[in-house]
């Protein structure tokens, strides 16, 4: 399985909070439920936190080469909503709906600001505002371009109070061969500022943008990329497996164990005393771990090292002190 790309802290705090929360009862077929997965909470000035989420949301989705994406911003078939609950004019709103099949970056924005029926009422300008002071924030990040203002995204008005995001992954050139896999998007998240004061009794308002990540359909997405391809999905990122065929040789395998750690290899072996080689190795073959070392009595006597490769289940022996130098001289070349 290819390696993941290193994810900044935050953006690995935003993914493992997904990881380990316990499933949620309120969930629908939406990515995000309604505790989000990475939030920041309190009043702060307009659209820095929500420029920051969509960094994270980013930093994320590029983290895990998932392949090309983009983050749509905004809604759809509204008018009603926007009218009966939300207090603009009809005509606004018809005016609005005109600009629903139209996606882009800061110039759609600043088209909508030339609308003399747009710019003339007030909540319709202080959306406008926000997004062209949002867009500056992003393009600091220098993440702009993976930004699509389209008024035809839609996550429901009264939950949310501003900006509103998914993303959704693009087929790309190298991906063309591949079955389309429709996931639907597989982040998302906005700002929802009158959420929290529904349950405190005093009805203290508490400012709010998140993201969530829809690590089930990411999951998916990986999975299947490698069955296409013809790759095994691999549970863990253990190089190296320490082995034994024979009883009481514990120590042994602790001091192979720890020489490999203090190199930098990643390896593991069974919790026992006294397991069976072949118990072992079938775990290494389960788990697609590459290699595997063996020290016995004979090996110890010789001061040989017998590495195996799991999946030609080929051995060769080599003296103890070459045993790291020739672990990462076969993990460089694999």
């Amino acid at each position: 399985m290819p390696l993941l790309g290193l994810l900044p802290r935050r953006a690995w705090a935003a993914l493992l909070s997904q990881l380990l929360r316990p499933p949620c009862a309120s969930c629908t077929g939406a990515v995000r439920c309604q505790s989000q997965d990475f939030d920041i909470a309190g009043q702060f000035d307009p659209m820095i936190p929500d420029a920051e989420c969509l960094k994270i949301m980013c930093e994320i989705l590029s983290g895990l080469q998932l392949g090309d994406f983009l983050i749509k911003m905004a809604w759809k078939d509204v008018r009603h909503e926007m009218v009966a609950k939300k207090g603009l004019a009809p005509e606004v709103a018809d005016r609005i709906g005109d600009y629903v099949q139209c996606h882009g970056g800061v110039s759609l924005v600043e088209q909508m600001f030339q609308d003399p029926r747009l710019s003339q009422n007030k909540q319709a300008l202080e959306g406008l505002e926000d997004l062209k002071l949002l867009f500056e924030y992003l393009n600091l990040f220098g993440i702009a371009e993976k930004i699509s203002f389209d008024l035809s995204l839609a996550r429901g008005l009264d939950y949310y109070t501003g900006v509103i995001y998914e993303a959704v992954l693009l087929q790309t050139p190298t991906q063309a061969g591949e079955e389309p896999l429709n996931v639907g998007s597989v982040a998302a998240g906005g700002r929802y500022d009158g959420l929290v004061g529904m349950f405190d009794p005093k009805g203290h308002k508490v400012p709010c943008v998140g993201l969530s990540i829809g690590v089930e359909r990411i999951f998916y997405i990986v999975e299947q990329r490698m069955k296409t391809k013809g790759e095994k999905v691999r549970t863990t990122e253990t190089q190296v497996f320490v082995a034994t065929p024979q009883k009481n040789f514990l120590q042994e395998r602790l001091k192979l164990i720890t020489e490999l750690w203090d190199a930098g290899i990643k390896a593991e072996m069974l919790y026992k005393n006294n397991p069976k080689l072949l118990t072992q190795l079938h775990y290494c073959e389960s788990t697609g771990i590459p290699l595997v070392v063996i020290i016995g009595e004979q090996e110890l006597k010789e001061g040989i090292i017998k590495i195996r490769s799991v999946a030609s289940r080929e051995e060769v022996a080599i003296k103890r002190e070459n045993l790291v130098a020739e672990i990462q001289k076969r993990l460089s070349e694999s």
